[in-house]
């Protein structure tokens, strides 16, 4: 398999480009050799530069729950740009593309458009603060809720305690405010509580996706949930990965636990930026121009990305019995390639929910960030190279999950199995 136009392309990107990407990840510093610079998607297919093919498991992390270039998606994309591009005004594709998910989900009342995760995290985090009248807030080791300043944190000496910045550029007093706890671990969660009175708010991945996938356990949510009532704070779910990837419905349909606030992206804007978030109505009415507190964006609601989002919920909402069959074909996949790696003599542990599937080289379940921090990253940076060679984009780092799409079919699945015996094989010979 040759690689050297992307590798060309990627020595002029770094001339141009702060390591030659524009997000961290697609730089495949963790699983080593050149980035893939892709020149087409079409259905479950990638092509690079070089014209290689590949089965894409990462479908643009989440957002193709179609595959690329579904019809009814660039249909509508297509439409929209005869249109205008953006107008900076309401337009009626927001108020449907709203009703729609407020249909969806049961915690949501009202939403708002953002353009991305991050901003959706944020502004969210900003709602919860100003609702409570308080400042600080807890989350996990091992969430990723964006690249905000006050999310950007890392662990202190103790098991629980404030946040410190974990980026250069994140003024202290930015994270001070931040108090992390062990996912999975209601006691780290009490300590928080205990070492404060001011907590707005817990936010949490109830299906963990930036870790790899690891699913909150539904009691320990339970719990989370029954710790806010006690004390006034509000209960957040990130679902900008896992929302109508996992569940049509959200997470509350698999848990049972609803959150007061959600946030949402990926499959909202079927692959253009966007995201979301909303909750109770008493809860957003607080947000500007109904309340006090502000947030605004030029480009939220872009006629554009509001019309893509709209053609992929319609018509997930129309076949939502889809999500069984993808959750099928994932359980397939991971299951297969975790029997091929135990006659190899290579421990895989394994999971689903719904779309999305992760793995880890693991000798143990994996319940949280120190348990995932555990996997062999080598013979994942091994597997993964040699996957592509093989024609099989998994994503480029250990702690990120898979997508299946509708366009991912059983006998691509039996494939991956087939080449990952291979792989497996000439791992373990290594």
């Amino acid at each position: 398999m040759s690689t050297e136009i992307s590798l060309k392309a990627f020595k002029q990107a770094q001339e141009l480009i702060p390591g030659g990407v524009n997000s961290p990840v697609r730089a495949f510093s963790s699983v080593g050799g050149t980035p893939l610079f892709i020149s087409e998607g079409n259905g479950a297919y990638l092509t690079d530069v070089d014209g290689n093919k590949y089965v894409d498991f990462v479908q643009s992390w989440g957002p193709l729950i179609f595959g690329h270039r579904d019809e009814a998606i660039e249909s509508a994309v297509i439409n929209a740009v005869k249109r205008g591009l953006s107008f900076g005004a309401p337009t009626q594709a927001e108020t449907d593309l709203a009703s729609l998910v407020v249909s969806m989900f049961d915690s949501i009342d009202k939403i708002r458009f953002v353009s991305s995760g991050t901003e959706a995290v944020m502004s969210a985090i900003r709602l919860a603060r100003g609702f409570t009248g308080r400042d600080d807030i807890v989350k996990f080791t091992g969430c990723y809720h964006g690249h905000s300043d006050c999310l950007l944190v890392e662990a202190g000496s103790g098991a629980v305690t404030f946040g410190n910045p974990s980026s250069p550029g994140v003024p202290a007093d930015f994270t001070k405010h931040t108090l992390l706890a062990t996912y999975n671990d209601i006691e780290s969660v009490k300590k928080c509580f205990e070492d404060s009175s001011d907590i707005a708010c817990i936010i949490i991945e109830p299906i963990a996706g930036n870790m790899g996938l690891v699913p909150a356990d539904k009691e320990f949510l339970r719990e989370l949930k029954s710790i806010c009532q006690a004390n006034g704070a509000l209960l957040i779910f990130d679902e900008v990965m896992s929302g109508f990837r996992a569940s049509i419905n959200g997470a509350e349909s698999i848990t049972g636990t609803k959150p007061d606030i959600v946030t949402l992206g990926k499959v909202i804007g079927g692959g253009m930026p966007v995201g979301a978030f909303g909750g109770r109505a008493e809860i957003m009415a607080k947000l500007s121009p109904e309340g006090p507190v502000y947030q605004a964006g030029t480009l939220s609601g872009n006629p554009v990305a509001m019309a893509a989002g709209l053609a992929a919920l319609t018509k997930l909402k129309k076949n939502a019995q889809v999500l069984s069959v993808l959750n099928a074909r994932a359980t397939r996949l991971v299951q297969g390639m975790q029997a091929e790696a135990r006659t190899c003599g290579i421990t895989m542990q394994i999971d689903t929910r719904g779309s999305m599937f992760g793995f880890f080289f693991n000798d143990n379940p994996v319940k949280n960030f120190a348990d995932a921090c555990n996997s062999d990253a080598k013979i994942f940076a091994s597997f993964h190279s040699q996957m592509l060679k093989e024609g099989f984009y998994f994503a480029c780092s250990l702690y990120e999950t898979g997508f299946i799409s509708t366009a991912t079919t059983d006998e691509m699945i039996e494939d991956t199995i087939k080449a990952s015996t291979r792989v497996f094989k000439a791992i373990s010979n290594a």
